[in-house]
């Protein structure tokens, strides 16, 4: 039975909800990470199951893992998933609408449109904005390269040239390898001393490419390196993208949402010039997994590179006022995603999370100081809530001291390489670490560099 019953509702609603329950409750005492195994479960089966005994079942395989949504998750970006978030999404896949085109629900495209407009105002684009929410910073890459592609050289062109530095995402080289561009086509501007792009080399870079018959038409600043959570110059990249009639396209994947604070506008001066930000609400606004947004100066210009047509669309009421997300993007199926971010900004309120993103700013302002204080440990630069460090004795004592911290199973950090060195990296992000678990951290590390 496909349909159950209100009574086989509820009662399935109780268990599920004891469950998740239950897994909130005990994430403060949940080891950091748990070793876990690959087996495949046997097949579905012909006769019906318990809810019970299935969900015993995902809890131990859920187990087997890194406990991203823990306090005590500091590597990578951490996602909680704020419980107003779960509670969004279970009435949007409970009511299933589809909102790849907006007159099949107007009003719901309307609610998720609305964010997207605040958004447009928080990052200073103008009324021309707009943009769409998509399965995460990656997806929206693909389509701001794509967009970027068609405004920029009219079609593609393998003498296109797109501008990064070393410390940018690999979904950018990733998704000028899927729009058609080979690796020669990417040229990695060097850095200066604090691993920000270096202008005049990229100025001069620019200059040499089109002196031997290249195009440049792209060029990426960072919003917050994943390594090092350094934000580029990004008003002086806007300049020289002006001069050089470049599309500016921002990763602000991390450090998109401390636009939000005050400290995190001054960090990011020049944002509001980027003819595209790519940005996950899944890392720096606490939401679960699957939630990223693409945000472009001129929503015309994102239309043109995505809009299509066929014969069974005819039905369809193209005038109601919002956009059709279709044409905005790669998808035409597509599930109802603004209630996961539009719910907890109008329950919580907006303040809650300007707060919340300042309190992690000052967490790694304190975890910087702090290690600062340790004998043996070399602090390199950083921005935002992302903190790294090494050894001073080399390679191989910070790839042990990193083994024993994750050893602990209290913490899980992340490292990286910068300057061809091993370099351990904390990421301070999650709603649930609060102070006390990075004075731990912090006395964890002392206790093992003793």
């Amino acid at each position: 039975m496909l349909q159950p019953d209100r009574e086989t509702r509820a009662e399935w609603t109780k268990t599920v909800t004891a469950f998740v329950e239950e897994f909130i409750e005990g994430l403060e005492a949940a080891p950091a990470s748990t070793p876990g195994t690959a087996l495949l479960p046997p097949p579905p089966a012909e006769t019906p199951g318990e809810l019970a005994d299935l969900l015993a079942q995902f809890a131990g395989a859920a187990s087997q893992a890194v406990e991203t949504a823990g306090p005590r998750y500091l590597a990578y970006f951490p996602a909680g998933g704020l419980y107003s978030s779960v509670l969004a999404e279970f009435a949007a896949q409970a009511t299933n609408r589809y909102t790849g085109v907006a007159s099949t629900a107007p009003a719901l495209v309307a609610m998720e449109h609305s964010v997207i407009r605040w958004l447009c105002a928080e990052f200073g684009l103008p009324a021309s904005a707009s943009g769409i929410f998509t399965t995460g910073a990656s997806l929206a890459t693909l389509s701001a390269v794509h967009a970027a592609r068609q405004d920029r050289l009219g079609s593609h062109d393998p003498t296109g040239t797109i501008y990064v530095t070393p410390h940018t995402h690999h979904c950018v080289a990733k998704a000028a390898h899927i729009t058609g561009f080979a690796p020669d086509s990417l040229r990695v501007v060097p850095t200066d001393a604090d691993l920000r792009m270096d202008i005049q080399a990229a100025r001069a870079m620019i200059t040499e490419d089109r002196d031997q018959g290249r195009r440049p038409f792209l060029i990426v600043g960072t919003a917050g390196a994943t390594s090092t959570g350094v934000v580029d110059p990004l008003d002086d990249i806007a300049t020289l993208a002006g001069e050089q009639d470049l599309w500016f396209h921002v990763d602000g994947a991390y450090g998109g949402a401390f636009q939000l604070t005050e400290r995190g506008r001054e960090i990011l001066t020049g944002v509001g010039k980027a003819d595209s930000i790519a940005w996950d609400p899944h890392k720096s606004l606490f939401l679960p997994y699957g939630t990223g947004v693409l945000l472009v100066r001129d929503e015309a210009k994102l239309r043109a590179a995505h809009v299509a047509d066929g014969d069974y669309l005819q039905d369809l009421d193209h005038g109601t006022g919002v956009p059709d997300y279709s044409d905005l993007g790669p998808e035409l199926t597509r599930e109802f995603r603004g209630l996961r971010i539009w719910l907890p900004l109008h329950l919580h309120g907006v303040a809650a999370f300007r707060a919340a993103l300042d309190e992690k700013h000052d967490l790694a302002d304190h975890l910087r100081e702090q290690l600062a204080t340790i004998p043996g440990l070399e602090l390199l630069p950083s921005d935002l809530t992302v903190v790294v460090f090494r050894s001073e004795h080399g390679d191989e004592a910070s790839e042990e001291l990193l083994s024993r911290i994750n050893g602990s199973r209290k913490f899980f950090l992340s490292s990286t390489r910068l300057g061809g060195r091993f370099t351990l990296r904390i990421c301070v992000l999650s709603h649930r670490t609060h102070r006390e678990h990075v004075d731990e951290v912090i006395d964890l590390i002392r206790r093992l560099t003793a």
